[in-house]
């Protein structure tokens, strides 16, 4: 039973995308040059997030622009997300994996991805996340008809690190 699971075409896990955030915590110049280094990384246009309500010792307004993120997807990627996984040096946390078999980290420098350092830039850090899925799963999100997954369809935690495990050869720290 266990093996014609594992054939079916149908439960294969993929990357359904990847979301490259980061977060400088202020508008202006500083943010726009973090939106240039993910324009560089990704070669997509970043949109701007905003500020949720304002923190006076963040020094943040409400409705202040104070991250850009980028969606990617496909082949593009799959190699974005192998660069940053060879800066985490393919070793993850086991709380770095949600429940619903989704998997972020972060990185600090984003020189470690292979751009160029420039020093009218500086150096700015930004998180993965990963959204992982299986053939089906546009059932729960199309307009028309829309149905559910099943639980037996869908992905969880360790269904998650198998797969990272088994496709990167990556490590898994108990911590």
């Amino acid at each position: 039973m266990a093996e014609a699971k594992a054939e079916n075409p149908m439960r294969e896990i993929r990357v359904e995308k990847l979301i490259l955030n980061c977060c400088v915590g202020e508008s202006g110049d500083r943010l726009t040059r973090a939106a240039r280094v993910l324009e560089q990384l990704t070669g997509q246009e970043p949109v701007y997030s905003k500020a949720r309500y304002t923190v006076r010792t963040f020094g943040i307004r409400r409705n202040e622009k104070i991250s850009v993120h980028v969606t990617v997807r496909g082949e593009k990627a799959l190699e974005i997300l192998e660069r940053g996984l060879k800066v985490k040096e393919f070793e993850l946390r086991n709380k770095n994996f949600s429940q619903t078999g989704n998997f972020g980290f972060g990185i600090t420098e984003h020189i470690d991805l292979g751009i160029k350092y420039d020093t009218n830039t500086g150096i700015y850090g930004m998180d993965f996340f990963v959204v992982l899925g299986r053939k089906g799963f546009r059932v729960s999100r199309r307009k028309l008809r829309v149905g559910r997954v099943g639980k037996a369809h869908k992905i969880g935690k360790q269904e998650s690190i198998n797969w990272f495990q088994k496709v990167y050869d990556g490590i898994v720290l108990n911590e």
